[in-house]
């Protein structure tokens, strides 16, 4: 994306002011996707998982593609291609997340889902060799035992909702994963856009063949699916893609373990959803966990910045 293209505001790098409005630009991106699970829980109430998919990520991709539809006349092969597979991801992950969304509550959906953050370590550990530092193994053990706290209730197993949503961090660490090894290959944004369409697309032919696909029949329905495709999806990937050429990837991996905590707000706020004592109590750990394995404990006891994460 060329300098000065595209912004929303004037930002340049070096500048700490420009620094500090991008980094609330992410917040704000944050806070957008923290609502995409009280969106989710009000969609999937009258349209099914699949399908509510399909027209998350088709409007998404309308929206995203008007605003970048001169990059997108310019699109190859490769970034199709390569777009096909994160679309994949993107639709195995969001899909995963909304039919658990069923049987589970938008807080536990949200803080157990910010697992991503911690499993993307841990399957570079087993695919690609690299021994997790102490600080992830830490991570990992603090996010159990706050998944134990949340979720487990006189069972020793997850409900249906609970395993979906874990099965969906995990579909979206084998995401950023791979995103990480293609981006460098083609255009990011025409990538981000063309990776929108699959997922719709994706979400619409599974639909077709498992459920019976619709638009929605009721007001609280379209304002879900709207503010899924055009706010939680289309402006939030737009503004992270502005956003993050201006800010750290330490900053925006912290601001991001903010996600969990606005799914929560969101909840209580407007659906009055309040967890235990022993669930507020794993939800810290949790939210404590992902971010102890972003944080480089031994510049910080020296009284040094921490350094960008794994």
């Amino acid at each position: 994306m060329k300098k000065g293209k595209h912004h929303i505001f004037h930002i340049g790098q070096g500048n700490n002011n420009n620094q500090l409005k991008a980094d609330l630009m992410m917040v704000v991106v944050t806070m957008l996707w923290g609502s995409s699970y009280l969106f989710m829980k009000m969609g999937i109430n009258t349209i099914q998982g699949f399908n509510l998919v399909g027209l998350r990520f088709g409007i998404a991709f309308i929206f995203a593609g008007a605003i970048f539809y001169k990059r997108l006349i310019k699109t190859d092969f490769k970034t199709l291609k390569y777009g096909a597979l994160l679309g994949f991801f993107l639709f195995s992950t969001l899909s995963t997340v909304t039919i658990g969304m069923n049987y589970t509550s938008v807080s536990n959906a949200g803080f157990i889902f910010s697992l991503a953050v911690v499993f993307v370590p841990l399957l570079l550990a087993i695919f690609f060799k690299r021994k997790p530092e102490p600080k992830v193994i830490f991570g990992i053990t603090l996010a159990v035992i706050g998944i134990a706290l949340l979720t487990l209730n006189g069972e020793v197993k997850l409900n249906n909702g609970d395993f979906l949503i874990t099965l969906g961090a995990l579909f979206y660490a084998l995401y950023i994963i791979v995103t990480d090894r293609i981006t460098k290959h083609v255009d990011s944004i025409n990538l981000g856009v063309v990776q929108l369409g699959f997922a719709g697309l994706f979400g619409f032919v599974f639909s077709f063949i498992f459920e019976e696909p619709k638009l929605p029949n009721t007001t609280e329905a379209w304002i879900a699916v709207l503010a899924l495709g055009i706010f939680c999806s289309a402006i939030g990937f737009i503004g992270q893609t502005i956003a993050q050429k201006y800010t750290t990837p330490t900053r925006t991996g912290l601001i991001f373990s903010l996600e969990p905590v606005f799914a929560a707000l969101f909840a209580f706020v407007f659906i009055g959803e309040i967890l235990t004592t022993k669930g507020y109590f794993g939800a810290a750990l949790i939210l404590f966990g992902v971010i102890s394995t972003k944080i480089n404990w031994k510049k910080i006891f020296a009284g040094k910045e921490y350094t960008k994460p794994i």
